[in-house]
């Protein structure tokens, strides 16, 4: 069963195929356009999280990490 963000999409993408304005389009195009680029910058993780991620990443290349049942372990002996 389509979920109800399906059938609003393909709601959208009828009324869509039933428009021939050509100016309107292109409005909506913008519309649209701005809204992804508003949805992408809020994805961007804050610069101190990638610095995070990047310092674990480079730990691991290293061979600077412990397994998960080591670290099980060493949290269960405290």
């Amino acid at each position: 069963m389509p979920s109800s963000i399906d059938h609003l999409r393909n709601a959208i993408i009828d009324k869509l195929m039933a428009i021939s304005n050509k100016d309107y389009l292109v409005a909506l195009n913008k519309l649209m356009e701005s809204a992804v680029e508003k949805d992408v910058a809020e994805e961007v993780l804050p610069k101190h999280v990638i610095v995070g991620i990047k310092k674990g990443q480079a730990d691991f290349e290293a061979g600077r990490y412990i397994t998960f049942d080591t670290f099980k372990k060493k949290l269960s002996a405290k």
